[in-house]
């Protein structure tokens, strides 16, 4: 039987990797009974982190559900992956949530990932807590990090908690709304108890306590008359403005505690239930013309937001139920296929355990396995309703590599699983280069990158090569040139005989190919005319600089002759190929590179090493502009050629926090000294090939 949707609270856990998320989600699940013992990141024993590949590299990779029961409301929580090469996770996971948890380091303070994921949340109107954690490490400092938060995030981010002690002393917190001291002794289940608050915090106690009141009481003019009048405010009054404060974001309560010792997670429970809204009280969803409200005798909306790909069960889809009811052993129909699909078994998760249920109430979070065309980002709904929820503005893929399997005739096999992987990660790009025929694959850095191919063969058993991508160079011509084919060959009976002439000429760029029959007389029969252009077409192939396609260039072809007996399609055509590159010699050829115009996002402060940096790769900045909370913008036109292992130089110039977008813009002449380097690797390469 499933909760009330009043009774369920959906969360998501994020923050900048190594903030200690995925060590809160284990806490939380340890106090809340559904694990018997505490795992631990660093030796792979936690119930998020369940990959190979996120134990060996102790960060998660992928977003975690996690369903149990605090105080009889169902709490839904999502560890979202804090590195932001997998922030398309995090991002999914918000769009299903009334509630994200900010969990900030507070030795390290407000991070850059925090700050972007935050910007998100306030786009999607999420009622958003922040735990302090790690409060047991040197340098930690949770009033310097409340104040990096109030700095960051505005003056409504109010502490609803205060630790008692600091760094490796810290033994509890006190709890600012009851004005109680709790203390933890222990990492177990019961470690906590009441303490009256220590002499020595009472003044600061008191001082945060004010603060707290202030803002609570900003939510009710007459709860803010009743405060300023003196008059005590009960326990239920308070929680009941705090709740409503940070309900759409007015404020926002900071807890504290230490995730990998237990301290303090039994509060940051009862916040969860107390101080986080339900689907009923956040309200009803509104997309398009439509307004999904969380009542179970509606029709039924659920959107999937995450779709796992498993090599034995196939496609597992997560969804959230915005109205009505999914029911296992039912039909469906999918909004974006218009196909049916049956639900087969509902799935919940529990910790790492896998438990099954009969239905999912409105605004419940669940899973179910084998739908047979569904996919993250599609609405399952009871009839063929268009409905598409906005889209979520995801990072562009900026590091690519070429892959080709170990293995020849492999090819579908990694293709199908790349495919499988791009529906669990829409982030990653996938395409095949027209021109250079290399399968790219690309994501959001080379960690990303490492981590598709690391998947493609622990769970597809595929196993790929990654090289840089070769950069489509094109050749095109300067000037005007005349050139004389001819192909002639007598090996008894019928010869092959063609002979042509043309001229060619250079066009205006991004025009292309242009062929003009300009033939009088009849001395090429027009039935062959054909033929001469598609051994032009064929030459410019491959060019006479260093074996690139040839572009923008006009062909007229324009005397020739023939033989009525040995004359032929076939043979006209090597004439016309044999022309092409004589001509192609003569005509001033030049080799062009792609110029992309890349746009950096940059904390101000390192806006002239990046800058610098650009110009070093042969860069032109177009110009600079703020763009809000210390970061600005720089644009720059760039060749491809010097982009392919900027990613990991921007990153350290920048300390994590620069990222760029980059999109073609044109071809320009590579400059001569650089040229011959090319035609050099061209050579090498071809020879390489032979041999």
């Amino acid at each position: 039987m499933h909760k009330a949707a009043d009774r369920i609270r959906n969360v998501a856990l994020v923050g900048h990797r190594g903030s200690g998320k995925t060590s809160l989600h284990e806490a939380l699940l340890f106090q809340a009974g559904v694990i018997n013992r505490l795992g631990n990141v660093l030796d792979g024993t936690t119930m998020s982190d369940s990959d190979p590949d996120e134990k060996s590299r102790q960060m998660s990779i992928s977003a975690a559900l996690s369903s149990f029961e605090w105080q009889d409301r169902k709490v839904n929580l999502i560890d979202t992956p804090g590195d932001s090469s997998f922030v398309a996770d995090a991002l999914g996971a918000l769009r299903v949530c009334e509630s994200a948890i900010f969990v900030v380091n507070s030795v390290m303070g407000v991070e850059v990932h925090t700050s972007r994921l935050w910007q998100r949340a306030q786009e999607l109107d999420l009622a958003r807590l922040i735990f302090v954690n790690m409060l047991d490490r040197e340098r930690a400092d949770f009033y310097r990090t409340l104040e990096s938060l109030k700095s960051a995030f505005g003056q409504h981010v109010v502490a609803s908690e205060i630790p008692i002690g600091a760094e490796h002393e810290v033994r509890g917190v006190i709890d600012l709304v009851d004005m109680k001291a709790y203390e933890y002794d222990g990492a177990g289940r019961e470690n906590c108890k009441e303490i009256p608050i220590p002499d020595e915090l009472q003044a600061q106690a008191d001082e945060y306590r004010e603060k707290l009141m202030d803002e609570v009481s900003e939510s009710s003019d007459a709860l803010m008359e009743r405060y300023l009048e003196g008059e005590e405010i009960s326990h239920d009054e308070i929680v009941s403005a705090l709740k409503e404060g940070t309900n759409h974001g007015a404020m926002f309560p900071v807890t504290c505690g230490i995730a990998t010792r237990n301290l303090g997670t039994n509060r940051l429970l009862d916040a969860i239930v107390e101080d986080l809204p339900s689907p009923v009280k956040h309200g009803a969803l509104e997309v398009g013309d439509q307004t999904l409200a969380p009542e179970e005798d509606r029709e039924m909306f659920a959107y999937v937001f995450k779709t796992r790909a498993d090599p034995f069960a196939g496609r597992i889809n997560m969804f959230r139920v915005y109205q009505g009811v999914v029911k296992q052993d039912s039909q469906v129909l999918n909004t974006r296929t218009h196909n049916k699909e049956r639900i087969g078994q509902l799935v919940t998760f529990e910790g790492n355990q896998t438990g099954h249920a009969t239905d999912f109430g409105p605004g419940d979070i669940g899973a179910v396995a084998k739908l047979k065309e569904t996919k993250a980002g599609d609405w399952l709904a009871e009839r063929d309703q268009p409905i598409e929820m906005p889209s979520i503005k995801l990072p562009a893929p900026v590091m690519a590599f070429a892959v080709e399997p170990k293995t020849k005739g492999d090819e579908d096999k990694v293709f199908t699983a790349l495919r499988r992987l791009q529906e669990e990660d829409p982030t990653i790009d996938l395409h095949r280069d027209a021109q250079t025929g290399e399968q790219i694959v690309a994501g959001l850095s080379q960690v990303h990158v490492e981590v598709i191919v690391e998947r493609l063969k622990s769970r597809f058993g595929a196993e790929v090569n990654l090289k840089p991508p070769r950069v489509p160079y094109q050749e095109t011509i300067r000037k005007s040139a005349k050139a004389h084919g001819r192909h002639k060959k007598q090996s008894g009976g019928r010869g092959q005989f063609g002979d042509c002439h043309i001229e060619i000429e250079p066009l205006e760029a991004g025009t292309g190919f242009e062929f003009v029959d300009a033939i009088k007389g009849g001395v090429i029969p027009s039935g062959f005319i054909p033929a001469v252009e598609k051994g032009v077409l064929e030459a410019m192939q491959e060019g006479v600089v260093a074996g690139y396609p040839v572009k923008d260039v006009k062909v007229r072809v324009y005397d020739g002759s023939y033989h009525t007996v040995d004359s032929s399609e076939m043979a006209f055509k090597i004439a016309g190929s044999i022309a092409m590159k004589q001509a192609m010699e003569q005509a001033g050829p030049v080799l062009l590179e792609p110029i992309m115009l890349v746009t950096v996002s940059v904390p101000e402060d390192a806006v002239g090493d990046v800058i610098g940096d650009l110009n070093s790769r042969r860069g032109r900045p177009l110009g600079m502009e703020p763009t809000g909370g210390g970061m600005s913008e720089v644009k720059a036109e760039v060749p491809m050629a010097e982009m392919l292992s900027y990613a990991p130089d921007l990153r350290s110039i920048t300390g994590g926090q620069g990222e760029f977008t980059m999109e073609f813009l044109r071809y320009e002449e590579v400059p001569a000294h650089l040229a011959g380097k090319v035609v050099d690797e061209a050579k090498a390469e071809r020879e390489a090939v032979k041999a």
